[in-house]
This record gives C-alpha cells, sequence and structure tokens, in this order.
C-alpha cells in the first residue's frame, strides 16, 4: 500500500531475508473500509508475491457484511436483513463484521516462518488470549471450534485462505461494536452460541491502541515460533 492510501501490488520496498533472518511483517493501517475491494486487495497481494515480498498485516475495519466461508451452509442465515452476504474464499461458515471491531489480515509466507495452519490458528488465538490477558480477561480457545472465548462466548473469529505456501485472511476481535447482527446468524455455524466483546470486559482501551497491541503480539508470536524451529547454532 503507498503511502496516499492507494493498493501497490507486490511492493519490494524490503529486502525480505530468509532462515533465521526474517523481516517482521510491515503492519497498514487501513481504518473503514469496505470489505469486497479489501479481499480484492488480498487475493491480488498474494498472486503477486514473489520470494522478495515482505509480508504484511492489514488492520481493518468493515460497514456492517456478512461473510460465508467455502463450505458455508446458506442455513446459517437465520433472518433475512439488509446486510450484504459476500462468499468468499477462507474456510468456516458465516460470521459477521461491523464498525467497532478489529480486523487483522495477516499477509504471510508461511514457509518462511516454518508454520502450518495449525501451528498458526494456535498462534492468532494465543494473541487474542495475551491481549485479553493484560487486561485482566481470562480467555481460551477451543480444538472443537477455533477461535477464543470468554466464559464461553466467542469474542474473536478466525479463517484463513492458503495458496502456494502463502496464507490470507485472518481474525476479528470484537471490541465495542453492535452484536444485534449476530442474532440474525449461527456465528461460525454453532446454533445457540452466545458473543461478546471487549468493551462488555471492563476493558475501556481505545480500539487503536488495542489493534497495535494485537499486532505487536501477533509479530511476536511469529518470531517466537520461528526461534523454535530454527537450529541451534554452535558458538
Amino acid at each position: 500500500m503507498t503511502k496516499n492510501g492507494e493498493w501497490e501490488v507486490g511492493s519490494k520496498e524490503w529486502k525480505v531475508g530468509s532462515g533465521k533472518h526474517v523481516a517482521p511483517p510491515a503492519i497498514h493501517t487501513l481504518g473503514l473500509v469496505e470489505y469486497r475491494p479489501t479481499w480484492d486487495a488480498m487475493k491480488e497481494f498474494t498472486a503477486g508475491r514473489t520470494f522478495e515480498t515482505r509480508d504484511e498485516i492489514w488492520l481493518a475495519q468493515h460497514p456492517p457484511t456478512y461473510t460465508q466461508g467455502l463450505a458455508g451452509k446458506p442455513e446459517h442465515l437465520l433472518h433475512p436483513t439488509g446486510i450484504p452476504v459476500i462468499k468468499i474464499d477462507r474456510g468456516g461458515q458465516i460470521t459477521y463484521h461491523g464498525p467497532g471491531q478489529i480486523v487483522a489480515y495477516l499477509l504471510l509466507d508461511m514457509r518462511r516462518w516454518k508454520i502450518n495452519v495449525r501451528e498458526l490458528v494456535c498462534l492468532m488465538e494465543q494473541a487474542v488470549i495475551d491481549l485479553l490477558g493484560e487486561y485482566g480477561v481470562a480467555a481460551t480457545g477451543r480444538v472443537d471450534a477455533p477461535g477464543v472465548y470468554v466464559n464461553d462466548a466467542k469474542i474473536a473469529s478466525l479463517g484463513l485462505k492458503i495458496k502456494s505456501g502463502c496464507c490470507y485472511h485472518g481474525l476479528a476481535l470484537n471490541v465495542d461494536m453492535d452484536l444485534a447482527p449476530f442474532e440474525n446468524i449461527n456465528p461460525c455455524g454453532h446454533p445457540g452460541l452466545r458473543v461478546t466483546q471487549v468493551c462488555e470486559l471492563g476493558i475501556t482501551v481505545p480500539i487503536n491502541e488495542l489493534q497495535a497491541e494485537l499486532a505487536q503480539n501477533l509479530i511476536h508470536g511469529l518470531q517466537r515460533h520461528l526461534e523454535k524451529k530454527q537450529p541451534h547454532e554452535q558458538p
């Protein structure tokens, strides 16, 4: 993305290392942006990647939008609404995006970080768990239903698309939003699943600060993972 906010695909401004020295993902804060053009930009960025393309994390909010994953079943949209439903290429079922929700898109070369899908899912969950933990809120993941939960209510959803060893899409963290549209769906395909958000847990930190902390947690998680995967160097 250029300084004036336009999309720039396949930027090679960074010389990306390999092995032990991997450049951290560049962070781009997009603000409130429409869903479909952002999805198109992710696909274009990924299709135009080379081995030299630096990884990126995009931080965004979206106008009210339902997204339906590849295996999404139409019956999980319980009631017709005026909110658009966009069928997309991530895994999972239907979820909702709206203002007041942090969406962190991870555009990564997974081979560079020596990470597989399950490990990346756990890493994203842990980034949210650690963020909430900083404010005294205990959260957990679930093996049977990926995401992050507080007292069995879902606060963050996950979804990825893997293509030629690279990923896009990412996670959505509910911060301070209108949760009513979740009542029109089975969130992530689970009937009766409760949802919650950061502002209901006594956390009053501005959303821009939370998204910056979340991005740093994701980067630190990637770096720690890579360190564990690297062979120990002999002195």
